[in-house]
């Protein structure tokens, strides 16, 4: 009898303690500031759980299905300080107006946007953040730390599988480089997007070289922003977007935290990744520092390697008006490469080396020093200088992967890179009738010094980078000078307190030269040189314009944006393509820049915080595209090749979804500690060429642009 009373008492405490549990309370109460003006779309949200809103046109907001128990209520809006106060749920709803006060001294709007609290992998870049202006435009954000991906390899399949519109090309399986393009451009090195580190160039050479040989470890990064073709404008000129990489800050509340991970895989990966963080010197210095380290032996014979990176940087407030910040990063990396293979020796065996003497090394530095001095509250400037040294070398037999290696001399190919940059940047804010306006100045200037030079390297198997005659080469030595200017505005118009249109302007001076020499040579069958012709060369070409965009962005309700851009583009030539001789490659030497535009149209939002969208149209269109055709119009042996020229106009049409479910929330099963969600990305591509005499390629497919292609997933969290 007293174990089946204890048995009653216990169900009904346990049936009492359900009842309370899904007893939910709520948070209500207005957001003002301090000339109790209702703030519109402030963030009141609860830290550490998936309990956030935004507040209506009145200020007002609800926060619904509140357990007991005790919280930090968190406001902020853009340029108002951050409200933050312990709260506690007792049996009762709770009523808290909050007032959010002036920014006094604050430089940059990413303080504010630092404390947002995440509730999925991705989110969007803010009307106006770290001085760029992105009203009525595509962006997307990564945040590192809401996303379930492996780090340690910087696996882009799970770290962009939320990103829309992107063809992924792994050429490594632990990240040494990324290799994605979006929307049909070519992935290869991620040369068809502006990519940065902070806000600040860390390509080969972003005008005459755009190629990345160098990408941040995502261990060490905050977020990625990823920004489409629309951002030419403020960014250069470029087809594909900007790609940057946010590096995390030391703690603010420590004066040093430590963390180390190392990684063990497949096929001898060892990784190791160590940081070193804090605030000091009476909170003023905040400094970040890491170093990592990876090897190798690759899942291929002769695919070994050997990755040092290492990044510091220092952010000190001089005065409440002045921020200064220095970054040095340093890589260098060396890798053994085991060759193609044909489509036959894939079948063969996948995992087969038919290379065993080629070798790249990489070896990059890149420095940067910027300063932020607010004028007052409505004016910033924001002063970007950044540099680069950097090198990369190229050793081993490039002859067809079907023609066997016979030993004998390699060939070497060596670039390097001297490059030095300054962005200047103005944002304004500005009342004009009753509305807010935002205005965006800028101006870039760069120069960047590039070397390539070819000739032959010894006859070995090791990594040996020297040359047999370097004052004599075999095949060419260039420099190729380049300069850039360029002014450009944008300026966000406030017409409704729904609809914002966004004009902007550029002005570009480019110019790129070529000089050196290159050599033809006639080969006899024992490899004698019968005929050596030296050709010195010197090219130049310079151009101005203007490029112009708009973009609109209509909110009808906090929940939904309707947007569209258009923006045109203009991509300059490489001209450090132009001498690298290569039996399986030709370039046009009379190669031209490419022009066109893109254009967005979409509808992004979310319904009722439990189902996020965004759907996308865009169209990206460009004369003289740049690609590639196969050829074999070359005597005596009239064997194919690649041609790389002006080949055709292209027209790029397609489609881009994304879909984000909370489960718990269609059920109403709300768990704070508890965070489940299904995710569907697609994109449909259609990329053709167009307008061109070629047969061979008229109204075919552009290379390389996955017609569907399809991302799905599920992260199931717990606390």
């Amino acid at each position: 009898m007293g174990i089946r009373l204890l048995l009653i008492v216990m169900i009904l405490a346990g049936c009492h303690w359900n009842t309370m549990a899904q007893q939910g309370h709520t948070i209500s109460g207005k957001v003002t500031n301090l000339a109790f003006q209702p703030v519109r779309k402030a963030d009141v949200l609860l830290k550490n759980t998936a309990f956030r809103t935004l507040t209506d046109t009145s200020g007002k907001f609800v926060l619904k299905n509140i357990p007991d128990g005790k919280y930090l209520l968190v406001a902020f809006a853009m340029e108002l300080e951050v409200f933050q106060q312990e709260i506690e749920i007792k049996g009762n709803d709770l009523q808290q107006d909050i007032v959010l006060l002036e920014l006094s001294g604050t430089l940059d709007e990413t303080v504010v946007q630092a404390e947002r609290e995440q509730t999925f992998g991705i989110t969007r870049l803010r009307s106006v953040e770290n001085f760029g202006i992105y009203a009525g435009k595509k962006t997307e954000v990564i945040v590192l730390d809401d996303i379930t991906a492996n780090l340690a390899t910087n696996n882009p399949r799970q770290v962009y599988s939320r990103i829309t519109g992107l063809n992924i090309w792994e050429s490594d399986g632990v990240g040494l480089q990324l290799g994605i393009g979006g929307r049909g451009l070519s992935p290869n090195r991620t040369s068809n997007f502006n990519t940065r580190q902070n806000g600040y160039d860390i390509s080969a050479d972003a005008l005459g070289y755009p190629e990345s040989y160098y990408t941040p470890p995502t261990e060490a990064l905050e977020r990625i922003e990823v920004i489409r073709g629309a951002s030419s404008l403020q960014y250069g000129t470029q087809f594909g977007g900007m790609l940057n990489f946010r590096f995390k800050k030391g703690p603010e509340d420590k004066k040093i935290q430590v963390t180390s991970r190392q990684s063990a895989g497949s096929w001898g990966f060892f990784g190791t990744f160590n940081s070193l963080g804090g605030t000091v010197a009476k909170g003023k210095l905040n400094y970040y520092a890491y170093y990592q380290y990876k090897r190798g032996n690759g899942y291929r014979p002769n695919s070994g390697f050997d990755y040092h990176n290492g990044y510091i940087a220092l952010n000190y407030q001089a005065t409440e008006k002045l921020l200064i910040n220095a970054e040095y990063t340093k890589m260098h990396y060396l890798a053994q490469q085991p060759g193609g293979l044909t489509d036959r020796n894939f079948q063969d065996d996948p995992r087969q080396s038919l290379r065993a003497r080629n070798w790249f090394k990489v070896n990059w530095n890149l420095m940067s020093l910027n300063l932020t001095y607010a004028i007052n509250e409505r004016t910033q400037i924001n002063v970007r200088n950044f540099g680069l040294i950097a090198s990369r070398q190229s050793l081993g037999n490039l002859e067809r992967i079907n023609v066997a290696d016979l030993g004998g001399n390699r060939t070497l190919i060596d670039g390097g890179f001297k490059n030095f940059g300054n962005e200047i940047r103005m944002l304004h804010r500005y009342q004009l009738g009753k509305q807010s306006h935002t205005f965006l100045l800028g101006s870039r200037m760069y120069s960047g010094q590039t070397v390539a030079r070819q000739g032959d390297g010894n006859s070995g198997s090791g990594p040996d980078f020297d040359y047999l005659n370097p004052g004599n080469l075999e095949n060419s030595d260039y420099s190729f000078p380049n300069n850039n200017y360029a002014v450009f505005a944008e300026n966000i118009f406030q017409i409704t307190q729904h609809l914002t249109i966004t004009p902007g302007v550029r002005f570009e001076v480019i110019k790129t030269q070529a000089e050196g020499y290159y050599k033809q040579r006639v080969i006899d069958g024992a490899g004698n040189v019968i005929v050596e012709n030296t050709i010195p060369e010197a090219l130049e070409r310079k151009r101005s314009f203007i490029i112009g965009g708009i973009g609109i962005s209509y909110k009808p309700k906090n929940s939904v944006e309707l947007y569209g851009n258009f923006s045109q583009n203009y991509r300059a030539i490489n001209f450090t393509d132009l001498r690298i001789q290569n039996p399986n490659f030709i370039v046009d030497p009379n190669i031209q820049d490419e022009k066109g535009f893109t254009a967005d149209l979409g509808v992004r939002g979310n319904i009722q915080q439990v189902l996020f969208y965004e759907l996308t149209f865009f169209s990206v269109l460009y004369k003289g595209r740049i690609g590639q055709v196969l050829r074999a119009d070359q005597p005596p042996l009239f064997l194919d090749y690649r041609y790389r020229g002006n080949i055709s106009d292209a027209r790029n049409l397609g489609i881009e979804s994304f879909i984000e479910l909370d489960p718990l929330k269609v059920f109403k099963k709300e768990v704070p500690s508890l965070k489940w969600t299904l995710f569907n990305n697609l994109a449909v591509v259609d990329a053709r060429y167009v307008n061109t005499e070629d047969n061979a390629i008229k109204d075919k497919k552009v290379e390389m642009v996955p017609p569907v292609t399809i991302r799905c997933g599920t992260t199931l969290r717990y606390k």
